[in-house]
């Protein structure tokens, strides 16, 4: 519903500011491999990873998600546990791009993006087997494309996402139970070159998972993304099947340890 509301104000803004019809276009598929890891290190303290490998679809085959990488996308941080209900998440992030175009000797075929990130996590009591969190993401980007002797670029991002996990074989998240999470997350962007794409993407993600034990979590599911191009009244759409893996790990005394389970973020 928020989603239905939220386009139709987007194109109006548009057509105010660059009097244009909007179009969406279906631009790619792809596939997403992650790895998410949370240690714990004491009652306040722990380490929080991403590790993604990315692919495309191939030039000529939009529908074939795979024939072309995309980006090795590595995030890390402290993560910071205040309580039972807020978490936070500080740290660098390194992400690789590849060329769209490998073997054409106008592109770099890799390029560098450092980043600097922080994250808010919040997380409700739970309502019945329903188990609701509320993220807000904020990234510092430098940024450059792919195309050669281009310059970097500062930017931020702004994201918040909503999702929720809701156990199906059992009343609440265990070893062995399955799950699924439904998602969507709402990001925007500004600096010196963002002047009619602020809304820089939309995501609904939602999947399926199983617990395997308290250190070991697979969630499989599918992305769709609607994005604003730099003209402001062009919008990208796509869709990525992600694969996930999620290990958590308690390094604390055994008297000190809690049996959670890494769901990832």
């Amino acid at each position: 519903m928020r989603f239905k509301i939220l386009i139709p104000i987007l194109f109006s803004v548009t057509l105010v500011l660059n009097g244009q019809q909007p179009s969406i276009q279906m631009e790619e598929t792809g596939i997403w491999n992650g790895l998410y890891i949370k240690v714990r290190f004491s009652k306040y303290f722990g380490y929080y990873g991403e590790h993604h490998y990315r692919t495309r679809n191939q030039e000529d085959n939009l529908w074939s998600f795979y024939g072309r990488p995309k980006q090795w996308y590595n995030r890390a941080g402290i993560n910071i546990l205040f309580n039972p209900y807020f978490e936070a998440v500080i740290g660098p992030t390194l992400v690789l791009n590849y060329s769209p175009r490998l073997g054409d000797t106008a592109f770099d075929n890799i390029t560098f993006e450092p980043r600097i990130w922080h994250q808010w996590l919040f997380s409700m009591p739970s309502m019945g087997r329903v188990k609701i969190y509320h993220q807000f993401r904020f990234e510092h980007r430098w940024k450059r494309s792919n195309v050669k002797n281009s310059e970097y670029e500062y930017t931020d991002r702004y994201r918040y996402k909503f999702f929720a996990y809701i156990p199906i074989n059992k009343e609440k998240i265990e070893k062995k139970t399955w799950f699924i999470s439904p998602s969507f997350e709402i990001f925007m962007q500004s600096g010196r070159s963002i002047a009619f794409n602020p809304f820089e993407d939309f995501r609904t993600y939602n999947g399926i998972g199983y617990v395997y034990n308290n250190n070991l979590t697979f969630f499989v599911g599918h992305m769709y993304t609607l994005g604003q191009k730099s003209t402001g009244f062009e919008y990208k759409t796509s869709h990525v099947l992600r694969f996930n893996i999620m290990i958590g790990l308690d390094v604390r005394s055994i008297e000190n340890r809690l049996p959670n389970i890494n769901l990832g973020f």
